[in-house]
């Protein structure tokens, strides 16, 4: 009996593989095997770098609210650690946006947590 081969399943693999290649410099955006290997390490940096965005952003809201919470003569520390004792529920990216875009909302929140 012959050898049955899904060559179907196996072009379909290759043409999405193929697709995700567009755009790349060189062999890579049109020989199958150095392509098939650009986008595995393509998808891997994506991956990582989707936990990086989130590491990225989080350490620029610090960055914010420190910047905000000195000029009303706290340091971030001190302005988190009042924060949580004050049981106010406002997340990083907020107390971020706030020190940014309304500072004078930000100054109620900073004399709030003072009290």
């Amino acid at each position: 009996m012959p050898r049955s081969v899904n060559h179907v399943a196996s072009k379909a693999r290759r043409k999405a593989v193929m697709k995700h290649a567009k755009g790349y410099f060189g062999r890579r955006k049109n020989v199958w095997t150095v392509a098939k290997n650009a986008v595995e390490k393509g998808m891997l940096y994506a991956y990582t770098g989707r936990k990086q965005k989130k590491r990225n952003f989080r350490s620029l809201w610090i960055l914010r609210i420190n910047a905000g919470a000195r000029e009303h003569g706290m340091n971030y520390s001190q302005f988190m650690g009042l924060m949580n004792k004050s049981e106010m529920e406002l997340n990083r990216k907020v107390l971020a946006d706030l020190a940014m875009n309304h500072p004078e909302t930000f100054k109620t929140v900073c004399e709030a947590v003072k009290k």
